[in-house]
């Protein structure tokens, strides 16, 4: 029954419901999409492989993917707008996307009821037999599961990665894959059961998405989900609300910026220089790695400690992360102009993410820093300190400027950009010899930009066009 966004308007909820309850020619069953994008269409693609007849509603009326939806499945059915209970009440299964709260009055009613609701990350977990490698955290995420693909790549092991970023999970289903890597956000987390990684991480929590959550502490309880039935639970040694999650599991590996206990992944001073160690055992020099910044010897010990747990080579993985320089948008080298040097960390999201830019990366003399955009509800005063003893100054630009500056205004000047051409021209002029111009806006990118990526590519091109 293909009932599209152009012809619903005219047709009740009602009897849509009816209509394929009564329609003898087909299941009456049906299973119920909330939410299009990237990864409703990899939902959408998994559930008609597997015959299941098919609903997706959106809240918005014109949701990326739409498009997409209409040509690959002109069969499924589209309900765009206002959600309405008739739908939810109805379906065999609710898939919510992560973008979608499980707290929409809709879902929790049909969830009250006693209909299952999950997420893209659930169905993945029903379906694989492979080993599973899953990480989540405020920041690192993305740089470590992308560090652990290459360590796999090196040793041979035809292993998957996405998830959160990239390729969706259920699109990486494949009966040929010795493991999967995913990245997990909290939100595919918060209805997640079935999985049973051989290691997962919870790399470090700091404020984030507080416009979806009610506490701080309800997103660390969503991010710790991801030990869940592990078999080793890699913890890092230097955040307090992750080592706590260690509670109860029987196998934990730790990682620390310290000096590491006996079996866990950390730094070391021999001869004047840092090591990567495990215990008291060298594994290679902080010199040999690419990455800029100290958070990123942090990434690395914990990709060594997950690799470590699910059988990965410790020869090939040192030998990945000699080559690995990281990833395009974070911490990003892009240039040096006239003595200053300039990093894109657009992918710096939130206040944790930008506040270990900003203390990870040596800078000759000072940093001049690009923020601002969209606060999602955000608490920027953790950056002060670090934005007093580092900073020469900020340029601000995007709609949650002011609670930046709010912060920031009594350590450091204060700038304001109409858009990104005009703030690296700021930068530009204020920065000296020696200074580094980093771009880290501790804030989503959507009140100007399509994405991150988008704003780091816009920041990238300013540079080039700079006199």
């Amino acid at each position: 029954m293909g009932v599209t966004a152009d012809t619903l308007s005219s047709i009740s909820v009602a009897a849509l419901v009816t209509a394929m309850v009564t329609d003898d020619s087909q299941n009456s069953e049906y299973v119920l999409v909330v939410g299009l994008g990237v990864t409703g269409l990899s939902v959408v693609r998994f559930l008609h492989k597997q015959q299941k007849n098919i609903v997706v509603v959106d809240s918005r009326n014109k949701p990326p993917g739409l498009q997409e939806l209409e040509n690959e499945f002109p069969d499924v059915s589209i309900y765009l707008g206002k959600f309405d209970e008739a739908l939810f009440m109805g379906a065999q299964q609710i898939i919510v996307s992560p973008g979608v709260s499980l707290k929409e009055p809709v879902i929790d009613h049909a969830m009250n009821q006693g209909v299952d609701v999950v997420g893209d990350i659930e169905l993945f977990a029903q379906m694989i037999s492979a080993p599973v490698i899953a990480v989540t955290g405020s920041n690192g995420k993305s740089t470590v599961i992308s560090l652990l693909g290459e360590m796999a790549q090196t040793a041979g092991i035809n292993a998957v990665v996405g998830g959160n970023i990239g390729i969706p999970a259920l699109d990486l289903i494949n009966s040929n894959a010795d493991l999967y890597i995913l990245e997990l956000s909290s939100f595919q987390l918060e209805s997640l059961h079935s999985l049973k990684p051989v290691a997962a991480a919870v790399l470090n929590v700091s404020p984030d998405h507080m416009d979806r959550y009610d506490s701080y502490e309800e997103y660390i309880e969503a991010k710790q989900h991801i030990y869940n039935a592990c078999k080793v639970a890699v913890i890092n040694r230097d955040d307090e609300r992750v080592e706590a999650m260690q509670a109860g599991h029987n196998f934990v590996s730790g990682f620390t910026l310290k000096q590491p206990a006996h079996g866990d992944y950390g730094l070391r001073i021999f001869e004047g220089k840092t090591w990567l160690c495990k215990g008291g055992k060298k594994l290679i020099s902080a010199d040999e790695i690419k990455m800029p910044g100290t958070h990123n010897l942090a990434n690395a010990l914990a990709a060594l400690a997950l690799g470590e747990a699910a059988s990965i080579s410790m020869h090939d993985m040192l030998t990945a992360l000699k080559k690995f320089t990281g990833l395009k948008h974070r911490t990003q080298w892009v240039a040096e102009k006239n003595h200053v040097t300039w990093v894109n960390d657009s992918k710096g999201t939130n206040v944790g993410a930008t506040l270990a830019a900003i203390t990870g990366i040596k800078a000759i003399n000072k940093i001049m820093l690009i923020a601002g955009g969209i606060a999602k509800d955000a608490d920027f005063s953790p950056l002060k300190d670090a934005v007093c003893e580092n900073v020469r100054a900020v340029v601000l630009m995007g709609k949650d400027a002011p609670q930046i500056e709010q912060v920031l205004q009594a350590c450091v000047p204060v700038f304001y950009a109409k858009d990104m051409q005009e703030a690296v021209q700021i930068a530009a002029d204020l920065s000296h010899p020696g200074d580094t111009v980093l771009l880290s806006p501790a804030c989503a990118s959507f009140d100007m930009f399509n994405s991150y990526e988008h704003r780091g590519d816009v920041f990238i091109k300013s540079i080039e066009d700079l006199q």
